[in-house]
């Protein structure tokens, strides 16, 4: 299905659950939360979250199905998927499965630039990264635990997390171990040569801290 609505994982959430039934925002951002998908979902922000089935809704992808009114609670829309919003979840589960994509995290972006600190600084801040996924890892292994009477596809995003994080403890462990060797180094002299080459006829300032 060709649309102009750019898929991302809050609207694919949005319309899988739809996929089982008619729900109203306070409903779809429970739900993503007590099965744990808030993980791999960013539904924290429930202006994000009505953002994106605003725009789901003036795309043609969900449609109004009724409002309700509780004395408890203050009017609420319930939405409903449309056909076109059917196929749209399966074009884009499909996309996202089959096709890596570069989305630029954090973490990648900070190695790049790693040589501003100074080795020992280096190795500091990448344990503390390695004793905070040792913390993830374990709360992965306790949702994989408490899912352990589910069918396996279900927690298919927790066994994916897991399996990241030990492959990247693993690397990390590897760097930080060569850090405090010595086996991976630098220094301020060695980098400057080929800092200023980057920058053809100028002066490049580079400070290492320390």
């Amino acid at each position: 299905m060709e649309t102009e609505f750019r898929p991302s994982p809050l609207a694919l959430a949005v319309l899988s659950l739809l996929h089982a039934a008619p729900l109203h925002p306070y409903a779809m951002q429970r739900l993503l939360i007590e099965w744990g998908k808030d993980t791999v979902v960013n539904v924290g922000q429930r202006a994000n979250l009505y953002k994106t089935i605003r725009r789901l809704l003036d795309a043609g992808l969900i449609a109004v199905r009724q409002t309700e009114r509780d004395q408890q609670y203050p009017e609420r829309t319930v939405y409903e998927l449309t056909d076109a919003g059917s196929q749209a979840t399966l074009d884009w589960l499909t996309e996202m499965l089959s096709r890596p994509r570069n989305e630029f995290p954090q973490f990648p972006a900070a190695l790049s630039f790693l040589m501003l600190l100074t080795p020992p600084d280096a190795a500091t801040v990448l344990a503390d990264r390695g004793a905070m996924l040792r913390g993830q890892l374990a709360a992965a292994d306790a949702s994989l635990a408490a899912s352990s009477g589910l069918p396996r596809v279900v927690a298919m995003d927790d066994e994916y997390l897991r399996a990241m994080a030990v492959a990247e403890l693993a690397w990390l462990d590897g760097v930080v171990a060569d850090l405090r060797s010595g086996a991976l180094t630098w220094s301020e002299d060695e980098l400057r040569p080929m800092a200023q080459m980057s920058v053809p006829g100028g002066e490049l300032a580079l400070r290492l801290p320390g």
